[in-house]
């Protein structure tokens, strides 16, 4: 194809690496060095998806013009600097601007990386070739706290302090985004012909017919996840359950297993259905979590919640492209993609104020109910013009 397909897969990789990191540390950093509880740990986590949120459309905008290279390089230099701004800030506000550094950072990264990865290939091919690009970014989000947990944990040596090993994270956090820099450099020219960017002349040119309702999917999914991402070690915390230092790396290991081996699902059943199915798992998963007492309980529900999770981007993928006939991917999967970061977004800061005046359990319930109505779009709103073509 002429295009540097494998070095792009690592530069998303290694930049949402660093974001899954920064994701595993926050709960507890955030508190440990500036105070606060719920609430300010949820907004921490949650406010970087804001940028993330409003950078994916003008990054895939810019894309789909050609200019994919520049705006990747961008976005792995701005998750570098994001990182390190994190790492040094001396007080909650300049963490909250680094998050949103850093998020502006991941929008260009994968936003202008697919429409790149796209470049020549087959409209009928774009389905299973965007989702499977996608594994870079849900295999860096979901492996990313995982790598946090075990430098954490080799630096503390498994002491309960975990704050000299949080440090040490985030120089990881740093460095990844420095690889994702360096494997763009050292990528080919984007190929495609650069063409003059047309203004934005109404909201049809931003949000693309066929998009709105697959993005409203996967936002009421995404507040699921921002919720487990912002609360679930601190729910898991409070009530001394003995699994909170790795949950999110059981919720990973889950979450990888389904998304490789289910994929092929979406080809066979459709993206509505496998939506549908696999979001009322999620929906299981999460008032199990609320409801947990016990270690065992408490892990085998995280673990469903990773599987419940693992198959709603591709899912939403496929009936994306299909409702969109394949024209301007860029724009389209930039705001598909948007609408997960505005639903973990309103999880973080929303998930915390409600944990902190009703408690944990009514968090994790509320997001049940996120989950549910998610189904029911599924299942009454969704229509897809014909059988889904897409994921892995």
């Amino acid at each position: 194809m002429g295009v540097p397909v494998r070095r792009l897969w690592v530069a998303v990789l290694a930049g949402y690496l660093a974001f899954g990191a920064a994701l595993q540390v926050l709960p507890t950093d955030v508190p440990a060095r500036f105070g606060g509880g719920a609430l300010a740990s949820g907004t921490a986590v949650g406010i970087a998806f804001l940028a993330t949120a409003c950078g994916r459309p003008f990054a895939g905008r810019l894309a789909d013009a050609g200019r994919s290279r520049p705006v990747v390089l961008a976005g792995g230099v701005l998750a570098a600097i994001g990182g390190l701004g994190q790492l040094l800030a001396p007080d909650l506000v300049v963490l909250l601007l680094a998050r949103l550094v850093m998020g502006a950072g991941e929008a260009a990264l994968f936003s202008a990386a697919l429409p790149w990865v796209l470049t020549g290939v087959r409209v009928a091919q774009r389905g299973r070739l965007a989702g499977w690009f996608g594994l870079s970014m849900w295999g860096g989000l979901a492996a990313g706290p995982v790598i946090a947990m075990i430098v954490a944990r080799l630096v503390d040596g498994g002491e309960d302090s975990r704050l000299g090993g949080e440090q040490v994270v985030w120089w990881v956090v740093v460095g990844l985004s420095v690889v994702s820099v360096l494997m763009v450099l050292t990528t080919r020219a984007d190929p495609a012909r650069r063409e003059p960017l047309a203004p934005v002349r109404g909201i049809r040119d931003l949000v693309p017919r066929g998009v709105p309702l697959p993005g409203a999917t996967i936002g009421l999914a995404a507040y699921c996840y921002g919720t487990v991402a912002a609360l679930l070690v601190l729910r898991l915390r409070a009530d001394h359950l003995a699994v909170d230092n790795i949950a999110l790396a059981v919720f990973a290991a889950a979450f990888l297993v389904v998304r490789f081996a289910g994929s092929p699902l979406v080809d066979r059943y459709g993206g509505r259905r496998v939506a549908a199915a696999s979001v009322s798992v999620e929906v299981l998963a999460l008032t199990g979590i609320a409801l947990a007492d016990t270690t065992t309980a408490a892990t085998a529900y995280t673990a469903l919640a990773g599987a419940g999770l693992a198959l709603i981007y591709p899912a939403c993928v496929s009936m994306t492209l299909d409702r969109v006939r394949g024209l301007r991917p860029g724009v389209s999967m930039g705001v598909m993609t948007s609408f997960w970061d505005l639903g973990v977004m309103v999880a973080g800061p929303l998930g915390g104020l409600i944990a902190e005046g009703a408690g944990y359990p009514t968090a994790f319930l509320v997001a049940a109910g996120s989950g549910l109505a998610c189904v029911l779009v599924c299942v009454i709103f969704l229509r897809t013009p014909r059988p889904a073509t897409s994921p892995r």
